[in-house]
């Protein structure tokens, strides 16, 4: 890791690192992704798994849950040596796979995520010692639909969370307490990797571009780390049929 990439981390809650795979390596990725999305079209949730153009008449996959355990190329991305000796780096221990989900927002009608922080969800602690590692699977930029983050907000507490109405999956803080003066956006091309902090507030605005923004979002913790709910008992690396790729 360079100093300026783990320096920019820990002062702000998130760092990008360019060029860690090959566009082509994500080009394979991804057309694993839209392959798996359309043979579970028929279980999707609309608004979750799947998102719809204004007018109902199109709809493209929005989300992949567990990309980790449907299929050995996922596996060998996340294991990659690449992607682990970076997140060693931030984390200061060895990495262990918590969960993972691969994000599509399809071109003009992807839809957005507010702000949030996953630790209000993840419940784990310390804190420090869990960390999303968000995959390029496109070039992400403003257009498309890049991540956001509100600079050292990983440094304050655990903010309340509130359902949107009519979106139980979305929990959002009040915006009066977000400082979004602070706010700055993570431009990353296509084989990069976002790191995040657990406690930093970030979000992604509607996909209005005619450009796909697919991003694999891995969530990674220490043999430290305990939980307040049942997110580490779902989590990969506990799981049988994985323990010995973490060997």
């Amino acid at each position: 890791m360079n100093p300026k990439h783990y320096q920019e981390y820990w002062t702000k809650g998130w760092t990008v690192v360019e060029g860690v795979f090959a566009a082509e390596e994500m080009d394979c990725v991804a057309e694993l992704a839209h392959q798996i999305t359309d043979r579970e079209r028929a279980s999707a949730r609309p608004g979750y798994n799947v998102d719809f153009s204004q007018d109902g008449t199109q709809q493209a996959p929005r989300k992949l849950e567990c990309p980790f355990a449907k299929h050995e190329r996922f596996r060998e991305l996340v294991l990659d040596p690449r992607l682990v000796g970076l997140i060693r780096s931030l984390l200061r221990h060895r990495p262990l796979l918590s969960g993972d989900q691969l994000f599509m927002k399809p071109p003009r009608f992807g839809s957005a995520k507010p702000y949030h922080q996953d630790n209000f969800y993840f419940q784990c602690f310390p804190a420090d010692e869990v960390i999303t590692a968000w995959i390029a699977l496109d070039d992400a930029d403003a257009g498309n639909g890049c991540l956001r983050y509100i600079d050292g907000s990983h440094l304050g507490p655990i903010l309340p969370h509130h359902e949107i109405p009519g979106e139980p999956y979305n929990l959002v803080p009040p915006p009066e307490l977000i400082d979004f003066s602070k706010e700055s956006i993570a431009v990353v091309k296509k084989g990069g990797v976002v790191f995040h902090h657990v406690n930093t507030l970030h979000t992604s605005h509607r996909n209005g571009s005619d450009r796909w923004r697919k991003g694999y979002a891995t969530h990674w913790v220490s043999a430290n780390v305990t939980c307040q709910i049942e997110t580490l008992n779902r989590a990969h690396f506990k799981k049988e049929e994985f323990k010995a790729l973490f060997a």
